[in-house]
């Protein structure tokens, strides 16, 4: 940790927050340089006008693009349709934050390209409207839309409907986004033979939802391959509906949705649905995932001379609630076959004709067991190496592995205190809120950030916590001394370097002597302006440990730790207990704290 920047205007928020750590700690410890640099950026000025506009919450909304801007906020840009078209060929590349329009529509032959639509973006929101709509023999590709980008709020609409001929490839659909909010709606619906392709899309995506609506419905003589939806995601809630639908000579490959994921509730509707003399194969649904909770819902029904085939449903590595209604049901000369159907499911209304079941699995125990002897990988969700640890590993030479302990977060500045405070904040006031950051849709990635922040910060502590989120650093300063008294430290890990690798633990030192103590922990919230949810912590003891390089011994990161010494009002499905393999309150757990992210301790 270092000081932070001197000569800072002592009328600015930061310079503020400096004066009010210096009348507030009862220290000379160095400040968390990482921590005042998150201090909102406004000048004086700034500061002043913002602050006025803030005592009437309507003026502010009518300000919030500059006031996003100046105050280094997490807002979504108000985007209008695009009335342009395009009808030439065209080779798009690094296209960012607008709506586009009618791109390919009625094209005869020719060849489209749009490649890196937002990608690498700290804030998305943008729309695509009718891309290769009624074209004939039109070949198009659409690559890296929106590839890792943070915080995505998206719409694609109408890709090669009604198109004759020619063949469609998407590829790389926010692959390896943070908090997404995803529609995408009508892809080569009423195509004639037609050839697409959809790869990845929304793999390693983190927390949030996506919908996808009619892939190829009403299409005769196509051929449709999805490939990677939603696999390798951690929480998302996904609904994909109507694939391949009234379609005529379909041949329809689907592979790999929600594949090892963590805690994902999917939903998938109508595939195949009134299909005539198609071949549907679907592979891999929720194929090693993490608990959850998933439906599909009618699967070749009322087909007729269909060839369905359905490999690998459920097979999870540890147990969710899976719900299968209506394989096959009412079809006519079909012939169905279903492969691997995994454990704590439901299976109900298929057709009781023509259907095999190869092998249904209702033991979890051997689904792991096949995996283990099949050597496998674990599922990532379940154990991430290094997330948590032992205690006695924090000594000197142990060589372990680091977890990502990197910052997922969107890049914002707190507020300061004076706007916070007229600022609504609680659930009863949800709507002022919506209205002042402009979150107009109720299903938006506004609204359920706002949403879902306020309900964790306005839920009961858990028994012995303490909690509060703070939204400026007077206020986390206040909390902290509050919890720990004003002879405090405030301490995180020096970078991230060495994560997802092996490190070699150097030299290792306990806070306050390594006894069971009471800290603070601070961890950011997602919320327009910075937030941290802070929250006590009893009985646990705090070290500070080298992390060296485990082949040169070079020191290549100085990381702070933290035990937990009381486990006992742990759920039994903690992912320490998981990864350590115990229960609540018979061991320690450990843990690094994250970049960015912080604990308070009494100072030595």
């Amino acid at each position: 940790m270092q000081v932070a920047a001197a000569g800072e205007n002592p009328f600015t928020p930061k310079g503020y927050a400096m004066r009010y750590w210096k009348k507030q700690i009862s220290n000379d410890l160095p400040r968390p340089e990482f921590l005042f640099d998150k201090a909102s950026p406004l000048s004086a000025t700034q500061y002043a006008v913002f602050s006025k506009l803030a005592s009437d919450q309507s003026s502010l909304s009518t300000q919030l693009p500059e006031f996003c801007s100046k105050a280094n906020l997490l807002c979504f840009p108000d985007l209008s349709p695009s009335l342009e078209k395009h009808s030439d060929n065209a080779n798009f590349a690094a296209y960012v934050g607008k709506n586009f329009t009618n791109y390919g529509t009625n094209r005869v032959g020719a060849t489209d390209g749009f490649r890196s639509y937002s990608e690498n973006e700290n804030i998305v929101a943008d729309t695509f409207r009718r891309y290769s709509r009624d074209s004939t023999g039109h070949r198009d590709k659409f690559t890296a839309y929106a590839t890792d980008a943070n915080v995505v709020d998206q719409t694609f609409n109408t890709y090669g409907t009604a198109a004759t001929g020619g063949k469609g490839e998407f590829s790389n659909y926010n692959d390896q986004v943070n908090v997404p909010n995803l529609v995408f709606a009508s892809y080569s619906d009423s195509g004639n033979g037609r050839v697409q392709s959809f790869t990845a899309y929304t793999g390693n995506a983190n927390a949030g939802d996506q919908k996808f609506t009619s892939y190829g419905k009403n299409g005769n003589g196509a051929e449709n391959e999805f490939t990677s939806y939603g696999n390798e995601s951690n929480v998302m809630g996904s609904t994909f509906t109507n694939y391949g639908e009234k379609g005529n000579g379909a041949n329809d490959t689907f592979t790999n949705y929600g594949t090892n994921t963590n805690v994902p509730e999917n939903h998938f509707k109508n595939y195949g649905t009134q299909g005539n003399a198609a071949t549907e194969t679907f592979k891999n649904y929720r194929d090693q995932s993490n608990v959850g909770d998933d439906t599909f819902d009618s699967y070749g029904k009322a087909s007729n001379a269909a060839k369905i085939g359905f490999v690998n449903y459920g097979q999870s590595f540890n147990e969710g609630t899976d719900k299968f209604t209506g394989y096959g049901k009412g079809s006519t000369g079909a012939e169905t076959d279903f492969k691997i159907y995994g454990v704590n499911n439901t299976f109900k209304d298929y057709s009781k004709q023509g259907t095999k079941f190869s092998r249904y699995i209702n033991e979890s125990s051997a689904v792991v067991a096949s995996l283990v002897s099949s050597g496998k990988k674990v599922n990532k969700w379940v154990v991430e190496p290094g997330k948590f640890f032992r205690e006695s590993m924090l000594k000197t030479g142990t060589i372990m592995p680091m977890p990502d302990i990197r910052d997922k977060m969107p890049k914002r500045s707190f507020l300061p205190r004076l706007i916070v405070s007229k600022l609504p904040f609680s659930t009863s006031k949800l709507a002022d809120l919506r209205r002042i950051f402009h979150a107009v849709d109720d299903s938006g990635s506004m609204t359920k950030m706002l949403t879902d922040t306020l309900a964790e910060c306005e839920r009961a502590p858990s028994p012995g916590e303490t909690k509060q989120c703070v939204a400026s650093i007077e206020d986390m300063i206040d909390f902290a001394t509050s919890v720990l008294g004003r002879n405090v430290a405030a301490r995180t890990t020096e970078s991230t370097r060495g994560y997802n690798g092996e490190i070699k633990i150097g030299e290792v030192k306990g806070i306050n002597g390594g006894k069971v103590t009471k800290s603070v922990s601070c961890h950011q919230s997602l919320f327009p302006y910075m937030l941290y949810y802070c929250h006590s912590v009893p009985k646990v003891r705090v070290y500070e440990a080298d992390i060296l390089d485990p082949k040169s011994e070079s020191r290549i990161n100085h990381g702070v730790a933290i035990c937990h010494v009381d486990t006992s009002s742990w759920s039994p499905g903690h992912g320490a207990f998981i990864s350590l393999g115990s229960a609540p309150g018979k061991i320690e757990v450990c843990h690094w704290i994250f970049e960015n992210d912080l604990t308070w301790a009494i100072a030595d």
